[in-house]
């Protein structure tokens, strides 16, 4: 029996009637939303799982409590979030590899080579780890669009960015030339469409695109994308690079060479109003809903 939280993680893709993808069916009317969910054991009657414990699912039912088998759950440790559970959904989870393994994998980034990354939805849960992991694996210029003032200046004084364009008030093609005078070299693409369709037209020869996400074309009618192919996942458990990936995210994070940015909202109640704000841009970092307070003070949230 567990108090959990939440990851959206494909959920807006669950609201159709066909997801596209095998191992992600669409929620049924009078069914339980669920989710990548984070939380703490209350009590056990198996031996895999005690009192205490924190543990994570990708399909977590949204409610206060929940009851589950001790063999679907998998035991995290709280020490690599100091406590700050909440971070398993974010830098220290699924979104912080995604950030982690895009960069890592795909951008070619290399110190001394005087490189220009750019970030679209740079506010976002993924798109702010991966501006940051840019800057500390050796790009001179990381360069954020985002949808507000507010998101500009948190990149920009709080994250490190080098510049940020608001999208929604400035020439994104002219303040793209302004802001990236060598050209652009890496792209972490988090929208597609219309913006993406300008960064590539102004990358050097041989850039790198990292293909994350395609939020403006999320309310189309276009499938999920496809999963890890089976001897992918079987390579990363092998090599361990997980492990490894969220060790470092995790010591990024504690000397606060990353910063996790999460918009909180209280109550589970207010799940829908939070999940509708985010799909609009209105969540900087990782959206979170805290349930409840724990006697170690601890924050158990859903996002």
């Amino acid at each position: 029996r567990c108090r959990e939280s939440f990851s959206t993680h494909g959920q807006r893709c669950r609201m159709n009637e066909d997801t596209g993808a095998d191992y992600l069916t669409p929620w049924q009317l009078a069914e339980c939303v669920d989710g990548g969910g984070v939380g703490v054991v209350e009590s056990s009657r198996c031996s895999t799982c005690t009192e205490g414990d924190v543990v994570t699912l990708f399909n977590w039912p949204w409610q206060t409590c929940a009851i589950f088998k001790g063999s679907v759950l998998q035991k995290v440790d709280s020490q690599l979030v100091d406590g700050h559970l909440s971070y398993f959904l974010g830098a220290i989870g699924i979104t912080g590899l995604t950030a982690f393994f895009g960069v890592r994998e795909k951008g070619n980034v290399t110190k001394g080579s005087n490189q220009t990354m750019v970030v679209s939805g740079a506010a976002g849960a993924c798109g702010s780890i991966a501006g940051q992991i840019g800057r500390l694996d050796g790009c001179v210029r990381v360069v954020g669009i985002c949808g507000s003032e507010e998101k500009c200046r948190t990149l920009v004084e709080e994250l490190g960015f080098s510049a940020a364009i608001n999208y929604n008030h400035e020439d994104i093609p002219m303040k793209l030339k302004e802001c990236c005078p060598d050209g652009i070299d890496v792209y972490f693409d988090n929208v597609g469409g219309a913006t993406s369709d300008t960064v590539i037209s102004q990358m050097n020869n041989g850039g790198h695109v990292i293909l994350c996400g395609q939020i403006s074309q999320y309310n189309k009618d276009v499938p999920y994308p496809p999963p890890l192919s089976k001897e992918i996942q079987e390579a990363l458990q092998s090599k361990n690079r997980v492990d490894a990936a969220l060790c470092e995210l995790s010591g990024w994070v504690k000397s606060g060479q990353i910063k996790a940015l999460e918009t909180v909202v209280n109550g589970i109640e207010n799940m829908g109003d939070a999940f509708c704000s985010m799909m609009n841009g209105g969540n900087v970092g990782k959206q979170i809903i805290k349930i409840s307070e724990w006697k170690t003070s601890l924050p158990l949230t859903l996002t």
